[in-house]
C-alpha cells in the first residue's frame, strides 16, 4: 500500500496519470451538467411553494456541498504536506484553493439571488450565510498566504497550516441550521430516510452534483500539473517529456 502511496506521490507518476484521465472528467462532467441543467431548469415541474424560483438549487446546492468538500480535502492534503513533506500534496493544496473559492462565491452569489424572493432581502446575517462567508475567506487567505512568499514551499506549508486551522469552520457551516435558529431551509437530499424532494426534481439534482464534482476534479488536477511543471521545469524527467511532446508534434 505504502509503495503505491509514494509512487503516486511521485510528480512524474502523477503528471502522467493526471494526464490520462482529466480528459475522461472533463467529458463525464459536460455530460452529467449538461443533464442536470436540461432537467432542472426545463423537465422538472415548478415546486409547489417556490414555484421556479426552487430551480436555483441546481446550481446552489452543488457549489455549496464543494466548498464544503472541497476544503476538507484541501485541510488532508495539508496534512499530508505538513506530516510527511510530500511536495506534491503542497501543489494539491495550492491548486485546490482558487477551485474552492469559486464555488463558495457561486454558492454565497445563487444563495442571495434566492435569498430575495423567499426573505425579501439578498443578504442576511444568518448563520449559514455568515459561516459560508468566513469559508469563503479562509479559502482567500490561502491564496493570499501562497502568493506572499518567494519560496513555494514555504508558502505551501503556511497554507497547509490555515486549511488545518479552519477546518474547524466546516462543521459549523454544515450543521449551523441544526444548532441555530437559521432562516436557511434544512436538508432535503441527505437526510435520514426518503429524501423530501421528488424524483423528477432529485435526478438532475445528483447529475449536477457529481457532474460539478467531476468539474472540480478536472480543474485541481490540471491546476496541479501546472504547479508540478513550474517546480519541476529543471528536472530531467520534465525535460524527457517535452522531448516526447516536441517528437509527437504537440509542441
Amino acid at each position: 500500500m505504502w509503495t503505491w502511496f509514494h509512487r503516486l506521490a511521485s510528480p512524474p507518476t502523477f503528471y502522467r496519470l493526471a494526464d490520462r484521465y482529466s480528459p475522461w472528467l472533463a467529458v463525464l462532467s459536460l455530460l452529467l451538467i449538461g443533464y442536470g441543467l436540461v432537467g432542472g431548469l426545463w423537465l422538472a415541474p415548478p415546486d409547489y411553494q417556490q414555484g421556479d424560483a426552487f430551480r436555483i438549487i441546481y446550481v446552489h446546492v452543488p457549489a455549496a456541498w464543494l466548498s464544503l468538500s472541497g476544503y476538507v480535502a484541501m485541510a488532508a492534503a495539508a496534512a499530508v504536506a505538513i506530516i510527511w513533506r510530500i511536495k506534491l500534496a503542497e501543489c494539491v493544496v495550492v491548486a485546490i484553493a482558487p477551485v474552492g473559492a469559486s464555488f463558495t462565491a457561486l454558492a454565497l452569489i445563487t444563495g442571495m439571488l434566492w435569498g430575495k424572493p423567499m426573505w425579501g432581502k439578498y443578504w442576511v446575517w444568518d448563520a449559514r450565510l455568515t459561516s459560508e462567508l468566513v469559508l469563503l475567506f479562509l479559502y482567500l487567505g490561502v491564496l493570499g498566504l501562497n502568493r506572499a512568499f518567494e519560496d513555494p514551499r514555504a508558502g505551501a506549508r503556511a497554507c497547509g497550516l490555515l486549511a488545518l486551522v479552519g477546518v474547524v469552520n466546516v462543521p459549523i457551516v454544515h450543521y449551523s441550521v441544526e444548532w441555530w435558529n437559521s432562516l436557511h431551509q434544512g436538508s432535503t437530499v441527505s437526510r435520514i430516510g426518503k429524501p423530501a424532494i421528488a424524483a423528477s426534481m432529485l435526478w438532475p439534482l445528483l447529475s449536477m452534483t457529481f457532474g460539478c464534482m467531476a468539474f472540480f476534479g478536472w480543474a485541481v488536477l490540471r491546476r496541479v500539473q501546472n504547479d508540478v511543471l513550474l517546480r519541476e521545469r529543471r528536472s530531467t524527467w520534465v525535460a524527457a517529456l517535452l522531448g516526447e511532446r516536441k517528437a509527437a508534434g504537440h509542441v
